[in-house]
């Protein structure tokens, strides 16, 4: 079934892989051969040079904190547990007297596989929902502004998307959602293909706002070519040298590594496996010797995945809902993604078809969408065992206070 939804009205005023510690006797022993040793020394080297990076605890308080940088740094935590495009975490938070800026790190983006910044966005949408679906729930009474670009980018000044202030004396709202900021996970498991009930379905789509397109599939051939085509794109967005670069970046060996460096995603999460994860992130790198195969490792594992989703949704938006297009699509996302987990449904981001160009036309006809649709972002919905968090680096790292 196909066809396009809409949300319920305006809005209220207001991937997961690090390179892997490994020990030298096992290391040795398990793989053997001074040439393997020889080509991973430098990776091991820097990763006993690392120190431990503060990180986020993934809980946060019931009530409202009692004072106001702490209300402030409450708010700020419940943002960052927000999902991003390789866990790169591309936000700050500059609070200004009583204005809090959510800002775009551009250090932390991905120019290579999203060079409009269209997922770095998203990013900040959905951290920018966390915090207003915080505030709510705390009793605050939230009010968030989106910037236009270019006004946001004056001088040279780093591009703020979003403003928000907000005031006490509200009724507590948006409690169920907030009983998910901490339970919400991008899963990465093969799911069960068990549909997605009706029920849930409304609820989940409830959620989206008005000017955000989704389109919902969940025909088994349909999902298979879905499949196909993620199977394509990510053997593309593989072959491409500075992706694959950029990509080996933010490639993490093992969770524990994640945790260490607080942001990328771990290998195991991409399904890579054996050999290709004893050799950290380098069988990803071009030229690598074992990048073709461990390329087309990945590819197939995400076939298969998308081919054991229940349901497939296609997030869209139209060009013509100016620049805040791309966070109210983030915010949309995480208010689905958190009722979802309320829902016990499990769901995981896709953005190999959305990075590959020649992808995204063949992606919008898969999903019945009109011309003037933009996708956004592919979102797999099911059932699977719940995994761990990854890491988010400390709320101290990503914000600054200032009086004005």
């Amino acid at each position: 079934m196909t066809g396009p939804l809409r949300g319920p009205g305006p809005p209220p005023a207001a991937p997961e892989f690090a390179t892997l510690a490994l020990d030298r006797r096992r290391f040795l022993v398990l793989l053997g051969g001074a040439a393997a040793w020889t080509t991973l020394s430098p990776t091991l080297g820097w990763a006993q040079r690392l120190d431990r990076v503060p990180l986020q605890s993934w809980t946060l308080p019931e009530s409202t904190p009692a004072s106001a940088i702490e209300q402030t740094r409450a708010l700020i935590a419940a943002a960052i547990l927000a999902p991003s495009h390789w866990n790169a975490q591309p936000w700050r938070f500059e609070l200004d007297g009583d204005v809090l800026r959510v800002v775009l790190d551009a250090a932390r983006t991905l120019p290579a596989s999203d060079p409009d910044q269209r997922l770095a966005h998203v990013s900040l949408g959905a951290a920018l929902e966390n915090l207003l679906v915080a505030a709510r729930a705390w009793g605050l009474q939230p009010v968030a502004q989106h910037l236009p670009w270019g006004l946001s980018e004056r001088r040279g000044a780093p591009l703020v998307a979003a403003t928000v202030r907000w005031h006490a004396g509200g009724a507590r709202r948006d409690r169920v959602l907030f009983g998910a900021l901490a339970e919400r996970r991008s899963n990465p498991r093969e799911f069960e293909g068990r549909a997605i009930q009706p029920q849930s379905r409304a609820q989940m789509l409830a959620q989206v706002f008005e000017g955000v397109g989704i389109r919902w599939i969940d025909d088994r051939t349909a999902i298979r070519r879905v499949a196909d085509l993620c199977h394509e794109a990510s053997l593309a967005t593989s072959a491409d040298r500075r992706i694959a670069e950029e990509r080996a970046r933010w490639m993490r060996g093992d969770d524990g590594d994640a945790r260490r460096r607080g942001d990328g995603v771990a290998l195991e999460r991409l399904g890579v496996d054996g050999v290709a994860r004893w050799l950290a992130g380098r069988s990803q790198r071009p030229g690598a010797w074992l990048h073709g195969w461990a390329a087309s490792s990945v590819a197939r594992e995400v076939r298969e995945r998308v081919r054991s989703s229940g349901a497939l949704l296609l997030i869209t938006t139209r060009p013509r809902e100016g620049d805040a297009r791309w966070l109210l699509a983030g915010q949309s996302y995480e208010r689905l993604a958190l009722k979802a987990a309320t829902l016990g449904i499990a769901q995981q981001p896709l953005t190999g078809p959305i990075e590959s160009a020649r992808h995204r036309e063949a992606l919008l006809a898969r999903f019945g969408a009109t011309a003037d649709e933009e996708p956004v972002l592919l979102v797999r919905l099911g059932h699977a065992k719940p995994v761990d968090p990854t890491p988010r680096r400390a709320l101290a790292l990503v914000s600054t206070y200032r009086n004005s």
